[in-house]
């Protein structure tokens, strides 16, 4: 009976994967010729580089230590960025919606944040810490405002009946809070993290740009415009875009394995 059922679910599996990877191909063959054809008109390879020449660079780039030396300290550097801002868009979150006085000390700064531009911050940074620091602070600052305005707007909306009824039974805070909050928060919070990723990941890669440090994704990005070497930035624009398709990837399946783990814990409790 399991086997029976097992295998329609695994061609079911098979089919979606392969479906999803037919429109990605027919996604990509298209938006190429489109660029094989913009290359054609202009015919300058300085302003636009062909497809193939982007691809041999970019496979000459993954030949050389450099570069997965530069995409990995780009990435460990920003994500760190985002993790601390996740865990200080949380904390805010918890403080502001239970502390009146931190509500008002807080929120307006937060809010501060979220309406300056980027590249303000990126260079008032550069007079506060060392250049190779900036990226992580800005991509943490970017992430702090999306965290706390999602998960404030969840505790606001969280069911009354449910809290009236936790009050009814005199339930403690702490289960309260583990029983209902975080439950009715883990959908806002889950897109928070999805929404900041993307641009705590876009925010550093310009901070690194601005900043130079020695070692950096952003770094190369800057100096292959310097040098006009457009088919190399072309193919570090590429490297920017895999590498946030990547990140996505991994922090969805990680949101996903934490959602079986708990739907899992539930099934054995009861």
């Amino acid at each position: 009976m399991t086997t029976s059922t097992t295998q329609p679910n695994n061609r079911s599996r098979a089919r979606r994967v392969l479906l999803s990877a037919a429109r990605v191909a027919a996604a990509l063959a298209f938006w190429g010729l489109i660029w094989q054809g913009a290359a054609m008109i202009v015919n300058q390879e300085l302003i636009v580089p062909r497809p193939l020449t982007v691809l041999r660079q970019l496979l000459d780039l993954g030949a050389t230590a450099g570069f997965w030396q530069a995409a990995g300290v780009s990435l460990l550097r920003i994500f760190i960025g985002y993790v601390l801002g996740i865990a200080a868009g949380v904390l805010a979150a918890f403080l502001t919606s239970t502390f009146r006085a931190a509500d008002w000390l807080l929120s307006p700064a937060i809010r501060v944040v979220l309406a300056t531009p980027v590249a303000s911050f990126i260079i008032l940074s550069l007079l506060w810490i060392g250049h190779t620091r900036v990226p992580a602070f800005i991509s943490m600052l970017i992430v702090i405002p999306i965290v706390w305005a999602n998960l404030c707007t969840a505790v606001r909306e969280t069911d009354r009946d449910l809290l009236e009824m936790a009050r009814l039974f005199r339930m403690k805070k702490s289960r309260v809070l583990r029983l209902i909050y975080i439950p009715a928060a883990m959908p806002s919070f889950r897109a928070a993290c999805l929404t900041a990723l993307g641009l705590a990941w876009k925010s550093g890669i310009a901070a690194e740009v601005l900043c130079l440090p020695k070692t950096a994704v952003g770094t190369q990005l800057y100096y292959s415009k310097i040098y006009l070497e457009t088919p190399a930035l072309f193919a570090w624009t590429i490297v920017v875009i895999l590498l946030s398709f990547l990140l996505e990837k991994g922090i969805t399946r990680l949101f996903s394995l934490s959602a079986g783990q708990r739907k899992e814990g539930r099934h054995a409790n009861s």
